[in-house]
């Protein structure tokens, strides 16, 4: 089967952005940009290096509540997703609790035509069925394109991850487990619908993450049965 990937970029310094991000991107399809590693006053700089790359990046900018690395006021990181916005990357990541909380920005991303990818993550388990449902259905109020990834505890929290996948929704949807226990699940949602798989260079960037080289030697492997 085709499959595609989005390599994970979570560099410290713009330059560093850039380089791994062009590194990425000549064996990805796509890269996501932790906007959220670097310090907030390099994100302009940065946007600036890599603008001519953004049409195939997915941008993020995820707080410390949100287990990414964003340490400075809400107020602050707000103006910094209104900014990136204004580049048009290929999808703008952006919390669901963020959105719900701050129609504002939601009008504003909504008005500078970029699309946003509404995500949710919980870190510590996997929900309910019907939790799962209710969250993916609310999510869709702001966008099309749906990220939900938990943590599984067994090997039934995956199946209920994949349960989301459904031909019949009107959704892009990229869902999985994070975790050892879940790792099998950022392979198998690409045959269920999920646009990419989230993958490194190297070092896993979250638990559970697949190299892009493991990802290809997965499929290289099925290829040549």
């Amino acid at each position: 089967m085709s499959y595609k990937t989005c390599v994970t970029v979570a560099e410290k310094t713009p330059r560093k952005t850039k380089h791994i991000l062009s590194k990425a991107l000549k064996k990805s399809e796509y890269a996501e940009i932790r906007f959220d590693f670097l310090k907030p006053g390099d994100v302009p700089e940065a946007l600036e290096l890599v603008k001519n790359s953004l049409k195939r990046c997915v941008c993020t900018l995820r707080p410390k509540k949100e287990g990414g690395k964003f340490s400075s006021n809400e107020r602050e990181r707000v103006s910094i997703l209104k900014l990136i916005s204004e580049y048009n990357p290929l999808l703008l990541d952006i919390e669901f609790q963020t959105l719900k909380k701050d129609k504002n920005l939601q009008k504003y991303v909504k008005n500078s035509k970029t699309e946003i990818l509404v995500s949710w993550h919980d870190f510590k388990k996997t929900p309910s069925m019907n939790e799962l449902l209710r969250i993916q259905k609310n999510m869709t109020r702001f966008s099309k394109n749906i990220k939900i990834v938990t943590t599984a505890k067994s090997f039934i929290d995956s199946t209920k991850i994949m349960s989301l996948y459904n031909p019949d929704n009107k959704i892009n949807l990229i869902s999985f487990c994070m975790g050892e226990i879940g790792k099998h699940s950022r392979i198998l949602c690409l045959y269920l619908g999920s646009p990419f798989t989230y993958v490194s260079l190297g070092k896993p960037i979250a638990p559970g993450q697949f190299s892009l080289d493991e990802v290809k030697l997965i499929f290289g492997k099925k290829k040549n049965r």
